[in-house]
């Protein structure tokens, strides 16, 4: 296992970390690295294992949003992790979420070699920490959810899906 926060440099990890508090006034920088932390997790384990349907908590997926708002550093880090992990959100619903889905992710996540911060891997209806991310995930076929199965780590089952970048 090492640490994901060496997939970013120092400037790079605090600059997404200030996009996540940017977005979430009054959250506390060290909730923001948390968060951005397991973002990193969640894209890694998405490259490592793309043929898996992972999807991000909400909490997770901020930070995750916060990563792609920086394009030049995610399109670097997905180079680096060997393949781009794509994000095409859906309206929210809770209704849809499925917790076997959260659980599954945090087995691939663990698998790839990390220990998750259980905390921020709840589901909608029950996250400890509020964030901004209006955007949902769910394993349905057809609707944009986990990570879908093909040659790429594509988030959903529209965009490219199933092309190498």
């Amino acid at each position: 296992m090492h640490g994901v926060r060496a997939l970013l440099t120092p400037a790079a990890f605090t600059g997404v970390v200030a996009t996540v508090i940017d977005n979430n006034p009054g959250m506390e920088k060290r909730t923001a690295e948390r968060i951005v932390t397991e973002a990193l997790k969640f894209v890694e384990a998405a490259a490592q294992f793309p043929n898996d349907r992972i999807t991000p908590s909400n909490v997770v997926d901020e930070g995750w949003h916060a990563l792609i708002l920086h394009t030049n550093l995610y399109k670097k880090l997905c180079a680096n992790l060997g393949r781009f992990v794509h994000h095409w959100p859906e309206r929210p619903d809770a209704e849809r979420h499925d917790r076997r889905a959260l659980v599954h992710t945090v087995t691939i996540i663990e698998r790839a070699g990390h220990s998750v911060d259980t905390e921020l891997w709840t589901g909608p209806t029950a996250p400890l920490i509020p964030t901004a991310a209006q955007c949902s995930h769910t394993p349905k076929p057809g609707g944009c959810g986990p990570i879908n199965p093909g040659n790429c780590a594509s988030h959903c089952s529209g965009g490219d899906g199933g092309s190498s970048q």
